[in-house]
């Protein structure tokens, strides 16, 4: 009570803060897990099933169908995003084009950029009739293809595309940022060692960007769980993905379920706490990997 007293005034300037955090953050972090264990339709009696929505939610197809689409769609399309920002940053901090600062702001134009208009640009990308890409293709011989149709499993190469278009500025930006942070210092003292330039990527920018590139991938984790306005409005805004559920994220099935496609939020608040758990593990496991490997060093 004395040191209370004692800070009372920073308390006060701070608790503005803890107070909108419980109510808006904490609150229904707990009220969502609460509800994961009943049914309830939003306005009628809740009912409680115990473990029987997460043992519902298991024996579901679609829920395994979702969730192989998104680490699909996750792993593939990190691939460009990261190893593309990493290269983008690498040739922007080399200062082996001029003009930086322009280049930086068009690698990052499509980050704030809406995803909705995006992703009817996509549309017409991808069109089967009058889609850009169908039409150049026409030019060598091949007949039109049915990208955002047909048995759905091309779906997911356009969200790919998309996606992996949409985030690559971004990594690229942080990537640069911690490049610049780097001290010219060490790369002279290599040269003068006679490191060679390769040596100098692998020995000395990788290992002092490893903090920021553990970041990145724990951000793109929770991107790639998160994946929701790129596959929905390509499918058309369907909720179920498209033809053969194609293009059915963790996210759209969450959605599907409660509050836009449907109303069972007990159902909905489970797979949430599933995916938070996924998210949870994967950041836990990168952290672990890149501790051991220092351990070992």
């Amino acid at each position: 009570m004395k040191t209370l007293k004692r800070y009372r005034v920073a308390y006060a300037y701070i608790a503005p803060f803890y107070i909108l955090f419980s109510i808006f953050g904490l609150f229904p972090m707990v009220a969502g897990f609460i509800l994961s264990f009943f049914r309830w339709d939003g306005l009628g009696a809740m009912h409680f099933l115990g473990l029987n929505n997460y043992i519902n939610l298991f024996k579901d197809a679609l829920f395994w169908k979702a969730l192989y689409n998104t680490l699909f769609i996750g792993i593939i399309a990190h691939i460009p995003i990261l190893l593309g920002g990493l290269v983008l940053a690498y040739i922007l901090n080399s200062k082996l084009v001029k003009g930086e600062n322009i280049f930086k702001t068009i690698y990052f134009m499509p980050m704030v950029t809406s995803s909705v208009a995006i992703s009817i640009i996509f549309m017409n990308l991808f069109g089967f009739n009058y889609g850009t890409i169908n039409y150049i293709l026409g030019f060598f011989g091949v007949e039109p293809v049915n990208w955002l149709g047909g048995d759905g499993s091309l779906i997911r190469i356009a969200v790919i595309v998309m996606f992996a278009w949409k985030w690559i500025g971004w990594n690229m930006v942080i990537y640069l940022a911690g490049m610049q942070g780097i001290s010219n210092d060490i790369y002279e003292a290599a040269r003068i060692d006679g490191a060679t330039h390769a040596r100098m990527v692998f020995s000395i920018l990788i290992p002092l960007l490893k903090p920021i590139i553990l970041f990145t991938l724990i951000q793109s984790s929770i991107g790639m769980f998160n994946l929701f306005t790129e596959p929905f409005i390509l499918t058309g805004s369907n909720w179920n993905g498209g033809p053969n559920n194609g293009a059915l994220t963790l996210m759209t099935y969450l959605l599907g379920k409660a509050p836009q496609g449907g109303n069972a939020y007990g159902y909905a608040s489970a797979i949430a706490y599933v995916i938070t758990f996924m998210i949870v593990i994967i950041s836990a496991v990168l952290n672990k990997v890149t501790a051991d490997k220092d351990d070992r060093r």
